[in-house]
């Protein structure tokens, strides 16, 4: 089966692009090399107090811009994209704030930055972010702790998209431990996460001297057994990442299962994303930020998939994005957001339904996809 992009939405696709560098361009002129999460009355405020500086979400920004840099080669996007990567080194100094996110918070500024311009500052930064990673590993039970305090032994679905910081490192220094610590937490993630009809837990609990389950908390899902749809997204982008720097076939196979679960659930609320797939039906919670993450984790694995598969996960992708644009974003260039009805957690109604930048990365580097103006920034 192959798949075939209609006239129409060579259109759609072309002006949602401009749209999108459009709005990018007027946000970059207002928020510059502000640190930003959630938009408040229409404005992105500076989030770099002493805390805020560890803030997991702080990298989407910066990534937002080295994406829209490299489609449009604009420097006022490179310039608020370096900015908030030295400011990212207060974080460093601090250290105790830091947690599993470093990949996210690193990969898509520091490493990003060094990918495109080869600053060799950046190149610092991202090995400093993978060693400190790469130091949260337990090798008796093999993954990856979540969080700090009193967590040893959480492991949760959001380490999968941090991994590439360390498959990066391994490349860049010679170094295969980097990649043996992502491949054993990778294969754990597999095994206490991910369950047999590809719908994945949020958090599992392990004994950090053994590696066997204690506890599954319900995280940001709706309870302990539902599936929170962005954790689902994790998996599905995360593996096909773990694929694309490994080859290692059970990556791919552990993506396509939680993909199709993805579709399967999508296909049912006309590919706009629920907070949670097993939750009730009211209230209904959407979580666009889930939708935006997946699209970008099928068209990775429509690039791995044989020809049938390829064609089914492009046109998710293409559903989902289509809906998505069409329902939930914000083109008003005078106000910061884009992509509307993102929501933190199931039972979070504060940060619900809303703009979050996250949901905006993912997004941006789905359209650029799509268009073949995104780099490969994992």
């Amino acid at each position: 089966m192959e798949f075939t992009v209609s006239q129409q939405d060579r259109e759609w696709l072309e002006q949602t692009k401009e749209k999108l560098l459009c709005k990018l361009s007027a946000e970059v002129q207002r928020t510059g090399g502000k640190i930003v999460y959630i938009p408040k009355d229409g404005r992105y405020e500076d989030l770099a107090t002493p805390t805020g500086v560890y803030w997991w979400c702080n990298g989407f920004w910066p990534g937002m811009l080295w994406q829209a840099y490299h489609a449009s080669k604009d420097e006022a996007f490179r310039k608020a994209a370096e900015t908030i990567e030295e400011r990212l080194d207060q974080a460093f100094e601090g250290y105790e704030g830091l947690h599993h996110d470093v990949g996210f918070m690193y990969t898509l500024s520091a490493l990003a930055d060094y990918r495109l311009t080869k600053n060799k500052d950046s190149r610092r930064r991202a090995l400093h972010a993978a060693n400190l990673l790469a130091g949260r590993y337990n090798a008796r039970a093999k993954f990856i702790r979540a969080w700090n305090g009193d967590r040893t032994g959480w492991t949760i679905a959001d380490t999968m998209m941090n991994l590439p910081l360390l498959y990066w490192a391994s490349r860049e220094l010679g170094d295969p431990r980097f990649t043996y610590i992502a491949q054993d937490h990778a294969d754990t993630c597999a095994k206490v996460t991910v369950r047999e009809d590809g719908s994945s837990y949020h958090i599992s609990i392990l004994d950090p001297l053994t590696g066997e389950v204690v506890d599954r908390p319900s995280g940001q899902g709706y309870s302990p057994d539902s599936a929170w749809s962005r954790g689902q997204a994790w998996i599905v982008y995360g593996y096909a990442l773990s694929f694309r720097h490994t080859g290692e076939k059970r990556y791919l196979d552990t993506a396509k299962k939680a993909a199709h679960y993805f579709i399967a659930n999508l296909a049912l609320t006309d590919w706009l994303p629920l907070c949670d797939f097993q939750a009730p039906e009211e209230p209904l919670i959407y979580d666009a930020s889930a939708g935006a993450c997946a699209a970008c984790g099928l068209l990775e694995l429509a690039e791995q998939a044989g020809e049938y598969e390829q064609a089914l996960y492009q046109k998710a992708a293409w559903n989902i994005l289509k809906a998505m644009e069409k329902k939930f974003c914000n083109w008003d260039c005078d106000a910061d957001g884009i992509l509307g009805y993102s929501s933190k957690a199931y039972h979070d109604q504060k940060e619900r339904e809303t703009s979050i930048i996250y949901g905006d990365y993912f997004f941006t580097e789905a359209i650029l996809r799509l268009a073949g103006k995104a780099f490969p920034i994992w």
